[in-house]
């Protein structure tokens, strides 16, 4: 089917808290060792060119081109510049994030495994339809970092300070923390 995710795909990934939480976007400068860009959400799918595009690829030599099946560990190359790095856990979330479960934060990082699997993600496909185990466009999704086995699900958590930034990003320990859908994303094709 057509609809299906395949490796080499570029993406956006919506952030479904309050229906809307933003899209996954590159922001600024990150501060963490071997990072590049932070990481937020923005109200638009591209803040600027290529900031909210993800090009997903294997992190288990699957060719480009197979598809992405629910379960599968992953890479996200964002395209800002045609390279805005690998989405990657880097340094302690913040207090506040700590408070309620979060583990990192979240920012992109110059090349792959920064720090061993720090920018592998193992992705979850929450629809149930088709039951045939692929991940297809407009599903919806939970992202589980791998990093030392406990790398947390990618998430939304308080508002950004970065420039037309909406939310922050970090990794949380929770699926779905407070039951307000911060660890769910849908995804999207990038237009």
């Amino acid at each position: 089917m057509a609809n299906e995710l395949r490796y080499g795909d570029r993406i956006h990934l919506q952030n479904l808290f309050q229906g809307d939480g933003g899209y996954l976007d590159t922001n600024g400068g990150a501060s963490g060792g071997g990072a590049k860009y932070g990481v937020s959400t923005a109200t638009v799918p591209n803040r600027g060119a290529g900031t909210g595009t993800w090009e997903i690829t294997s992190g288990s030599c699957q060719a480009v081109g197979s598809p992405v099946r629910s379960g599968d560990i992953v890479y996200l190359r964002n395209l800002y510049q045609d390279n805005g790095g690998y989405l990657d856990v880097n340094g302690g979330a913040t207090g506040g994030q700590q408070n309620s479960g979060g583990i990192y934060d979240v920012s992109t990082a110059w090349g792959k495994d920064r720090d061993g699997n720090s920018s592998r993600w193992q992705i979850f496909d929450v629809n149930a339809s088709p039951q045939d185990g692929l991940v297809r466009f407009n599903d919806t999704v939970q992202l589980w970092n791998t990093y030392a086995n406990r790398g947390g699900f990618l998430e939304t958590n308080g508002s950004s300070s970065a420039a037309g930034a909406r939310y922050d990003v970090d990794t949380n320990a929770y699926s779905n923390r407070g039951n307000t859908n911060v660890t769910l994303w849908k995804i999207l094709p990038a237009t």
